[in-house]
């Protein structure tokens, strides 16, 4: 792992403060027995990877309140009225930021998205125990991220095995080559670049087009941040991506749907 940055360690060091919170309140026993009755997992990977296969792009549009780069986004805004929209628009899968301190989100918030839609969703937090994991399907999550910068790799096997097992899928996210080579010896087939850089919290799209080049055959690259138009999208399409998850621009739009429709659309 590389040295993470003053803002990540603070984020991963109130992670762990909120898994032993967690730790406290649940016993692994009482969530693994409510992931057990969870509604069945609804197939993320499959979504992506079936719009990618006939050449088109597999949008995952997020849901989220603020982000560190942008503080507040689109404040007073009903989540899952925008949810509904990127749906009716094309998305493929649907993203929810769970994370409270500096996203402004909960996980009540990707139940409250998911029970409105029919779409596959992502719990997008940043995972460092596999107790949360477990937290995320016995709340109905279809899927989880897991942030190479922000784990080893013997905790990323432990974070991935645990979500095989409950039948989630994947997203792996990388934003260097030391990274992406990391995240190639997992199994997941979803293969996500960050064009931000998590200690400037820059965007530049270069980055997916730089890692597109070491990504081997069978393998979903899925571009994510700094997406914020249909041109960028064609852009990103040069290089291969077919993956693509888009939050801010679209959570600042006046019509989602016809945002996430010209997205869908691009060339």
């Amino acid at each position: 792992m590389a040295e993470l940055s003053d803002r990540l360690k603070a984020i991963i060091a109130y992670k762990h403060d909120e898994v032993t919170k967690l730790k406290q309140e649940r016993s692994l026993d009482s969530l693994e027995a409510d992931a057990k009755t969870a509604s069945k997992p609804r197939g993320f990977a499959d979504a992506l990877l079936r719009i990618a296969a006939s050449d088109g792009n597999a949008l995952i549009c997020e849901v989220k309140r603020k982000s560190p780069s942008a503080g507040d986004i689109s404040p007073g805004r009903d989540q899952v009225a925008v949810a509904r929209d990127y749906e009716a628009g094309g998305a493929a899968c649907i993203s929810v930021l769970t994370d409270g301190p500096s996203f402004g989100g909960s996980l009540g918030d990707m139940i409250s998205v998911r029970d409105a839609i029919s779409l596959p969703v992502l719990r997008k937090d940043f995972m460092v125990d596999p107790i949360q994991v477990v937290e995320a399907r016995a709340a109905g999550a279809d899927a989880i991220l897991i942030i190479m910068a922000a784990v080893d790799d013997t905790l990323a096997g432990e974070l991935h095995a645990t979500a095989d097992r409950l039948g989630m899928s994947v997203l792996l996210e990388a934003h260097d080559e030391a990274e992406l080579v990391r995240a190639l010896g997992l199994p997941s087939p979803l293969l996500g670049v960050n064009n931000r850089d998590l200690r400037t919290f820059t965007t530049d799209l270069a980055v997916t087009e730089r890692l597109a080049d070491i990504l081997p055959p069978g393998k979903l690259l899925i571009s994510e941040s700094g997406v914020r138009s249909a041109a960028d999208i064609s852009r990103l399409r040069t290089c291969g991506a077919r993956g693509f998850l888009v939050g801010e621009s679209l959570m600042r739009a006046e019509n989602p749907v016809e945002s996430v429709r010209s997205m869908f659309a691009a060339r």
